[in-house]
């Protein structure tokens, strides 16, 4: 079955790249890292020596500038073997691209080439204990002191934020501007006044950790604000217009992998003296899960088309993209594990580990709710 969808030359040779990467020195580690929920150094290792991180990053900054699609297609591969590894892997350009967008000149110098080798790790850090879907509601404070701005609060849900080198963070600066008030700083590790609190235990992508970050007293350059102040909704909300395409391409992996299991279980499986893929049941699964597999290849690829084509203001399809994908891959891994019965909801088989994983792709990036709304506003004109 093809699936290239008129993929360039190019585009194929990164996707069969991160493949071989993928198959060969990410999935045997799998489930160790979900078991043990470690960090998943294997992965990081083969991706940075793979050269697959600075795929995003413009040549003149020591990347290879591929785009937003091939940045979808090394996510799904690594999502089909570890969605942890995945999660870890976008979180670079999830933390990097406002400074590539939005960032100065020095900032871009700076950051950019250690971020397209992997010699800076980033994060990205919007969430908070009390401003999560409503992400305008920020209560960490930026006060501008001379030349320094002082950060105090507490954030919620960073990926990375205790392995980061380098950290996205909006804070505001006046809360009763909400959105408007809203800004963004880089914050380096090991600044003072900065640290990292409660790591998550997890249902699923164990190997990625997610913590909170508190800031008392932080003291931050001005040089270290990206944006003027009150641009920091936009870059957020632009960010995530961009790495939603790779969030949805994520959900497609983990539900190809999904898929792929469950077929090669239907056909060795055998009850009433046939196999299960014999039963027009189990056929009739299969045959919705690939439907729902491809739907959401086709839908996060266009989308992550748009981005490359640099049409801005692709919410309304990054947001379905994102969406689409999030449910299949729930519906898909969930349905994995019903055709694989009993030993399905052991973890003997990887499928109760692509059911925990999935789950996630409905929340992270904004809740699938969250999308309608969206979608929906963009219908509407609200």
């Amino acid at each position: 079955m093809r699936d290239d969808f008129d993929l360039t030359d190019e585009q194929r040779m990164i996707r069969d790249l991160a493949r071989k990467v993928a198959r060969e020195k990410i999935a045997p580690h799998a489930a160790d890292v979900d078991e043990r929920e470690r960090y998943p150094q294997e992965a990081i290792r083969a991706l940075m020596e793979a050269g697959l991180y600075g795929i995003w990053v413009p040549e003149e900054y020591g990347g290879s500038d591929m785009g937003c699609l091939a940045l979808s297609l090394v996510c799904e591969e690594i999502a089909w073997a570890c969605a942890a590894s995945a999660t870890q892997y976008l979180d670079q350009p999830l933390g990097g691209l406002p400074i590539l967008y939005f960032g100065s000149d020095e900032q871009k110098k700076k950051y950019l080439p250690r971020l397209a080798t992997g010699e800076m790790l980033a994060a990205y850090s919007l969430s908070e204990p009390e401003a999560g879907s409503d992400a305008a509601a920020l209560k960490t404070t930026a006060v501008r002191q001379g030349d320094a701005y002082v950060l105090n609060g507490a954030k919620q849900w960073c990926t990375n934020g205790d392995h980061a080198d380098i950290l996205c963070v909006f804070a505001t600066v006046d809360p009763s501007k909400r959105a408007k008030g809203v800004t963004a700083f880089l914050v380096e590790t090991g600044t003072p006044g900065f640290s990292v609190g409660k790591k998550e235990r997890k249902m699923g992508i164990r190997g990625s950790p997610t913590v909170a970050l508190h800031f008392n007293d932080c003291r931050i350059s001005v040089e270290q604000r990206l944006g003027g102040e009150g641009e920091g909704f936009p870059i957020a909300m632009s960010t995530l217009d961009i790495t939603r395409p790779a969030t949805g391409a994520m959900a497609v992996g983990i539900a190809q992998a999904a898929l792929d299991a469950a077929v090669g279980y239907a056909r060795e499986r055998r009850q009433f003296g046939q196999r299960i893929a014999d039963f027009q049941g189990i056929q009739f699964m299969l045959a919705d899960m690939a439907m729902q597999v491809h739907a959401a290849r086709l839908m996060v690829r266009y989308a992550a088309r748009q981005v490359d084509a640099g049409i801005r203001g692709n919410t309304y399809e990054a947001s379905m993209a994102k969406c689409w994908a999030g449910d299949a891959a729930m519906k898909v891994a969930t349905d994995a594990v019903q055709i694989f019965g009993g030993y399905g909801y052991t973890r003997e088989f990887p499928v109760e580990r692509f059911m925990r994983d999935a789950k996630i792709m409905q929340i992270y990036e904004g809740t699938n709710q969250i999308q309608r709304v969206i979608i929906a506003r963009e219908l509407l004109g609200g």
